[in-house]
């Protein structure tokens, strides 16, 4: 007989939650099974077998139950009795018993039906016959009523003609003049708001990686874009400028590959998780799920392994500077490493639960969120935090510090997302529109401290709810909700302007939505979820990485 170990077990949950959307909970599950160190190759595993084995179970305890040994069509009306728990928590025997007492209890019902069926049969025979009769009665005297009253109608109706004539005369020519404006079909579309769907041929198609791509980053230099996926590469793509072109673009020339095994591809333990660029573009760092970061060149030369971490890496961030890199991993610590010496220079082990996101306050100070619901603000050189916030009731999904580093904005599993001061322990807002988990946040690249000083300071939040909400920051209060997704979104971006957000979702659209008025202004739908969206320096491309293992480019222009 078949078995599955537990490993295999193991490996099904996972893929389960990776394909489900839980990327956090899938990690963290993998990491405390010990996946990495598993043989089993994800290629050959087709999407959705968990469902698929439960499904092939259930069948499985329908034939061993054998409930009836007659016909397969007595079989069937046996199973219509029972649910897919009853074949998951009882035994054949058990099964056999509810049947019967089933098919006893309907069978008596049945009997009982059938002979106050046939009383009731016998008493409307004789009511039919009475009622018969009387309609045959009633009917004679309508037939004669009603030949009077239409004998006087025609009368009425002759007098009436001539002058029903005249008044269609009379409002034709008003009629005709009516006609003459706007008909109610041409009204009908200018009514409804639609939004412009991106063509093909302002689309161009990135094809290359075997699993799903989860990041992607643009140069803040030029026209490389950088995606990781869970095919334990990531790929750094030469996108021309211009328009894009419809198609596939995988040609060697335009792409170089990452590889991050020696050995055997696609090891789950390989999964690139996260990708940030230095701040003049000629570095890559990568986070891995075997703990490790690695930093490439522009060119894709490995240039240096940073090990240390003992679980996934979750987030990675560059400092401004770009002489420190900031690491988070599900070993619930935070490495500060120095780039220079290829060397970590400080390890911070403050939260009791992995650490979900890292962002640099300036170019020594940062925070760090955790699955713990706390956020601590570190400094380079400090043993303690230097601030700890606490106020979320769930998981600490992302935090975001705003473009003049006084403000930090968090979301949460609990539903809320809040933005702190270090001036103060108690949260300055809590936002609580929403009505689900929020995965993340983003600060308009607007107001003080930005290349838009005169434009308002806006927050973006995404949500398993489906929504994105455009938040108020001065008086914590909601200006918009943006409600054209159908699943979770995952990713929000800002263009360089701060007059649109892009947005993906588990519904396969990615939205650009105008800031300003509150509307989808141009939509694109690809062929599977989106994990992450982001413009290029320039604001007239936004790339988005899908579940269906492609980087879509695509032109934007309004």
């Amino acid at each position: 007989m078949i078995s599955l170990t537990s490993n295999e077990l193991n490996y099904l949950v996972f893929r389960y939650l990776h394909e489900s959307g839980f990327t956090h909970s899938a990690y963290a599950f993998g990491y405390e099974a010990e996946l990495h160190k598993s043989t089993i190759d994800g290629n050959v595993v087709p999407p959705g077998a968990l469902v698929t084995f439960i499904q092939k179970g259930l069948q499985y305890l329908e034939l061993e139950a054998d409930l009836s040994s007659s016909s397969d069509a007595d079989m069937d009306d046996d199973f219509s009795f029972l649910q897919p728990l009853d074949l998951i928590t009882k035994d054949a025997y058990q099964l056999q018993k509810m049947v019967r007492e089933k098919k006893d209890r309907m069978n008596a019902a049945n009997q009982k039906n059938e002979s106050k069926e046939e009383s009731e049969r016998e008493n409307a025979q004789e009511v039919e016959e009475e009622r018969r009769d009387r309609e045959k009665e009633e009917e004679e005297d309508r037939e004669d009523k009603s030949h009077k009253e239409r004998e006087q109608e025609i009368g009425k109706e002759n007098e009436e003609t001539h002058e029903d004539h005249n008044e269609i005369e009379k409002m034709e020519p008003e009629e005709n003049g009516a006609c003459g404006g706007v008909e109610p079909m041409e009204i009908t579309p200018t009514s409804i708001s639609l939004p412009s769907e991106i063509p093909s041929s302002d689309v161009t198609v990135l094809e290359g990686h075997t699993s799903e791509v989860f990041a992607c980053a643009w140069s803040p230099s030029g026209s490389l874009l950088a995606s990781g996926s869970g095919d334990s590469t990531a790929r750094i793509w030469t996108i021309a400028d211009g328009g894009c072109g419809s198609g596939m673009q995988n040609e060697p020339a335009n792409v170089v590959v990452l590889k991050h095994f020696k050995g055997r591809a696609n090891e789950k333990s390989k999964d690139v998780t996260t990708l940030d660029w230095n701040g003049d573009g000629t570095l890559l760092a990568t986070g891995s799920y075997d703990g490790q970061a690695r930093i490439w060149s522009r060119d894709g030369e490995l240039r240096t392994t940073l090990i240390k971490h003992k679980g996934p890496i979750f987030s990675l961030k560059w400092n401004k500077k770009g002489d420190y890199l900031l690491s988070g991993s599900v070993d619930k610590t935070a490495i500060v490493w120095d780039i220079k010496s290829g060397e970590w220079k400080q390890q911070f082990e403050f939260h009791s639960a992995p650490t979900l996101d890292v962002d640099w306050r300036n170019n020594v100070s940062f925070a760090t969120c955790s699955t713990d619901t706390l956020i601590h603000v570190c400094k380079v050189g400090e043993n303690q935090p230097i601030k700890t916030f606490s106020g979320h009731q769930g998981e600490v999904n992302a935090i975001k510090w705003d473009p003049t580093g006084s403000l930090l904005a968090s979301c949460s599993d609990d539903f809320t997302a809040k933005i702190w001061s270090t001036k103060q322990d108690k949260y300055l807002h809590d936002l609580k529109e929403h009505v689900k988990e929020i995965y993340t946040i983003r600060w308009s690249p607007t107001g003080p401290g930005t290349n838009n000083p005169n434009q308002q300071l806006v927050l973006a939040s995404a949500s398993f709810d489906s929504t994105i909400k455009l938040w108020d920051v001065e008086l914590g209060r909601l200006l918009y909700s943006f409600n054209g997704h159908r699943d979770p979104v995952y990713s929000v971006a800002f263009s360089p302007d701060g007059e649109y957000l892009a947005s993906g979702s588990m519904d396969k659209c990615m939205h650009i939505w105008s800031v300003k008025e509150g509307k989808i202004v141009k939509t694109y739908t690809g062929n599977g979820g989106i994990f992450e969206v982001c413009w290029n320096k320039e604001g007239d491309k936004v790339a988005a990485c899908f579940a269906n293992n492609v980087v879509c480019v695509v032109d934007f222009r309004m």
